[in-house]
């Protein structure tokens, strides 16, 4: 077996099972928190930020580690995150063109 060959075998920087359970766990535990924050009712209107940070983050670690965007070539995190803003922005339009917030 030729250099190549046995470095084509090798997959380097791509996270190991015990990672994936760890953001698992991670992921888990951040859902009980969110699930604590609805109950806890002196926060009023305040629970949407908390809740919206919260979903934020879990969404960053999905992204990251299940959509191997950590790992993978940096064009694909720049595809990824281009849609996102395009949607976003797009829904912000939508929102401000129907006067949501007035």
């Amino acid at each position: 077996m030729s250099q190549q060959e046995s470095q084509a075998i090798v997959h380097t920087g791509h996270p190991t099972p015990g990672t994936y359970f760890k953001v698992a766990l991670i992921l888990s535990a951040i859902t009980a928190i969110e699930v604590g924050v609805f109950y806890i009712t002196a926060l009023g209107k305040g629970i949407i930020p908390v809740l919206a940070v919260l979903s934020i983050a879990k969404f960053a670690l999905v992204a990251m580690f299940y959509m191997h965007l950590k790992f993978d070539h940096k064009l694909f995190t720049t595809l990824f995150v281009a849609g996102l803003a395009l949607a976003m922005t797009v829904v912000l339009a939508l929102i401000s063109l129907f006067q949501f917030f007035v």
